[in-house]
Formats: C-alpha cells, sequence, structure tokens
C-alpha cells in the first residue's frame, strides 16, 4: 500500500514554483527600508496600530523590533544586548518612538547609543500634532524630530 501515486516528479515543479514564488518576492522588497524600531514596552499597544498603519499606507518601511520586558540590569540583559545589536545592524535605519515613558527606558537609550555607534541614522517619532519633549540623550545628538505621518518622508520612502 503505502507506493507512490504516479507524481515522482511533481515534487520537482513544487520546488521549482516555490523557487520562483521566493525570486518574486525577493524582488517585491528591494528598495524597502529595514527600520529597527525602539520604544518603551508601555507603547507597544500604540506602536503596534502606528506600524499597521504604515503597512496599510504601502510604503516601503518594514518594521523590527525585539519587544522587552525584561529589566536591563537582569540576567538574561547580556543575551537581549547581543540580539538587539543584530537586529540594529541588520537595519538600515533606528526609529525612535517618543512619548512620555522614553526618558525612563534604559532598553531605548541603550538601543539609541548602540544604533549611533554602529553609525546608523536615528530619527524620533511621536504619535499626533504635539511634539514631545525628547530626552537629553536624545537631543544632545541633533536626532531628526517627526511625526509618524511624515516618518515615510523623512526617510526617503
Amino acid at each position: 500500500m503505502g507506493g507512490s501515486s504516479g507524481r515522482g516528479s511533481g515534487t520537482l515543479g513544487d520546488t521549482k514554483a516555490l523557487e520562483q514564488r521566493a525570486k518574486e518576492i525577493l524582488t517585491q522588497t528591494e528598495g524597502r527600508k529595514n527600520v529597527f524600531i525602539s520604544f518603551a514596552y508601555e507603547d507597544v499597544d500604540e506602536v503596534n496600530l502606528l506600524r499597521a498603519q504604515a503597512k496599510n499606507e504601502k510604503n516601503d518601511l518594514e518594521f523590527n523590533d525585539w519587544s522587552v520586558k525584561v529589566p536591563y540590569e537582569s540576567e538574561r540583559a547580556e543575551y537581549i544586548r547581543q540580539k538587539l545589536r543584530e537586529r540594529i545592524e541588520q537595519s538600515s535605519v533606528t526609529v525612535v518612538y517618543v512619548s512620555k515613558h522614553t526618558a525612563s527606558s534604559e532598553w531605548v537609550k541603550w538601543e539609541v547609543e548602540k544604533s549611533l555607534e554602529l553609525g546608523k541614522r536615528v530619527v524620533a517619532v511621536y504619535a499626533g500634532t504635539d511634539s514631545p519633549t525628547l530626552p537629553g540623550y536624545l537631543k544632545s545628538e541633533s536626532i531628526d524630530l517627526v511625526p509618524w505621518a511624515d516618518l515615510a518622508a523623512a526617510l526617503g520612502s
């Protein structure tokens, strides 16, 4: 009973179809900006809404983050920093979501410092129309501050 269905060459055809589909996807994503987004964990819901809005606008931004709820000086902090560094290295730009929680997040501060150390452009964004007060570490680096609605334009997408 367990024989073949007689479609032995179908597997090869399926592989070629998958390969073709992968090439199409890679072609579609060329020119996309891989954006590392840094934000305080307390802002995760708002950031997710903004990311969904950006997808609906069909721009060339692809967001990456590694949402961290773990305390900055925890047992796993070094591992987390290593993984964050990898994500930042893979990105073309770092976007910092600024809110009332940003100044108190050690993770956001570290991500901004690491991004700058790695030579990445850093852009701060905010939701709404009222420009927030930037934490000192963002002010001292002369980082551009733009509303979320203008982010794609500010990144040249």
